[in-house]
């Protein structure tokens, strides 16, 4: 019965430790998954920042296009008023001969 004795008291030991150890591990799991949440919010808020910045990038190169465009217009309504006055010029000198 001693024989007996010592390997009920070292299965009843062994299941302890076992039910410990699930324990442990099942409370790593919780905050793994805790991590995992964390880190999923995360990466989904910089995405949601991403695609903004990505917006907010595209918005101000067009500005920055339209700004060019407009001041090419006015360089261009300048220099075109400047050739109409060369050609004005000319008119007056040829007509005064």
């Amino acid at each position: 019965m001693a024989d007996e004795d010592k390997t009920l008291t070292l299965f009843t030991t062994r299941v302890r430790q076992l039910i410990l150890q699930y324990n442990q591990i099942k409370k790593e799991n919780e905050e793994l998954y805790a991590m995992v949440d964390s880190r999923d919010s995360e990466i989904k808020s910089l995405k949601s920042s991403l695609e903004q910045a990505q917006r907010d990038n595209q918005s101000l190169k067009m500005a920055k296009m339209m700004e060019i465009c407009d001041g090419d217009l006015e360089a261009s309504k300048r220099r075109i008023a400047g050739l109409i006055r060369e050609v004005n010029k000319c008119i007056t000198l040829l007509s005064g001969k």
